[in-house]
């Protein structure tokens, strides 16, 4: 594969979901999307709204919804509500966050039920279910990602990049083992240099959400490649 500008903005998410991002914050997230045509644009929920009227007029950049963020830790129900808030202000996909204490205490009905019922709220929309690898050992990794697949997950993400660790090769090979073609794998928390990035596609990752400031980086470092091609 030869990873050109276009095709890595294609593959970008690009995010503002820290607790103290501002509307001016977000007006810049807008430009740069359409500047490179990114796949999507994350924000918090209270600037869903916003951010679609600024990506108006560029239908290829999707508006993206969290869920159940940063801590997983909501009810289902407020959970659901919540996405069907986040589609009503514009949002195309949805990002969902596990209940990570759940599925560390092996209440799996539940974790499994939690996902199937924001999949089912969605209504086709695509639905990525993190997992919030930080807190969880291997074996918590496999069940969380057979859990997601089987509750109709579009993919299955590492992290939201609140804690220390988000995105590493060791986890997103070992999600991408589980889901098989079930599910894509994005990978999210950690992602800031190339090198780590090419590796990850090389490894079945289909999708990076990655900060704003890191993120345009990243397009900026691929653009100024020799003939704007980096072999993958």
């Amino acid at each position: 594969m030869q990873l050109t500008v276009d095709k890595l903005a294609r593959m970008m998410e690009l995010s503002l979901v820290r607790a103290d991002v501002t509307p001016d914050e977000v007006r810049e997230l807008a430009e740069h999307c359409k500047k490179y045509r990114c796949v999507i644009a994350y924000v918090l929920p209270c600037y869903l709204a916003e951010l679609r009227a600024m990506l108006q007029g560029f239908p290829e950049v999707g508006l993206g919804g969290t869920v159940g963020f940063p801590s997983g830790g909501a009810t289902t129900p407020m959970k659901v509500a919540e996405a069907r808030q986040c589609l009503a202000d514009g949002a195309t996909e949805l990002d969902m966050v596990i209940n990570v204490g759940m599925l560390r205490g092996g209440r799996y009905d539940a974790v499994e039920d939690d996902i199937r019922q924001v999949v089912e709220a969605a209504d086709g929309k695509p639905v990525k279910v993190i997992l919030e690898c930080h807190h969880l050992d291997d074996d918590q990794i496999r069940k969380g990602s057979e859990l997601s697949v089987r509750a109709g997950a579009a993919f299955v993400k590492t992290g939201t990049g609140w804690p220390e660790t988000g995105a590493t090769i060791e986890n997103v090979t070992l999600i991408k083992s589980v889901v098989g073609d079930s599910a894509e794998v994005k990978a999210s928390g950690g992602v800031r240099d190339m090198e780590t990035l090419v590796e990850m596609i090389r490894r079945g990752v289909t999708r990076f959400g990655v900060g704003m400031a890191a993120g345009v980086r990243l397009l900026e470092e691929c653009a100024a490649e020799p003939d704007g091609v980096i072999e993958v």
